[in-house]
């Protein structure tokens, strides 16, 4: 397995064993470190990689991904409502995914995001 395939993968592993030991000691710092861009680089890096650093193919992911953030904060901004509402963790992150699924879709189906060729 090449480094391109593990790295994102150990990353990710490491990221979320420092977050649940600093989830006692800092819920803020816990919370950045949860939220902090890793995934993105990543992502950009195996992108990169796969089309030669191809600038328009570039450019047309870091497009995708900021449009993909909106559904993201949106999720997100469900989630907490949903708990501050009483609702378990559970059915507070499934009602999230729903409407982010929708929220997807939606941008696929009117022409903002490009369906996978």
């Amino acid at each position: 397995m090449s480094l391109q395939k593990t790295f994102p993968v150990i990353t990710s592993i490491v990221i979320i064993l420092i977050v649940a030991v600093l989830r006692d000691r800092s819920r803020a710092l816990a919370a950045v470190l949860a939220t902090m861009p890793i995934n993105v680089p990543l992502a950009l890096w195996i992108v990169s990689s796969s089309s030669s650093g191809d600038p328009k193919q570039m450019t047309e992911f870091v497009r995708s991904l900021m449009i993909s953030l909106i559904p993201t904060f949106i999720w997100l901004g469900i989630v907490f409502f949903a708990i501050r509402a009483g609702w378990s963790l559970w059915a507070a992150i499934g009602a999230g995914y729903g409407v982010w699924a929708a929220l997807i879709a939606g941008l696929f189906m009117i022409g903002v995001l490009n369906w996978p060729k």
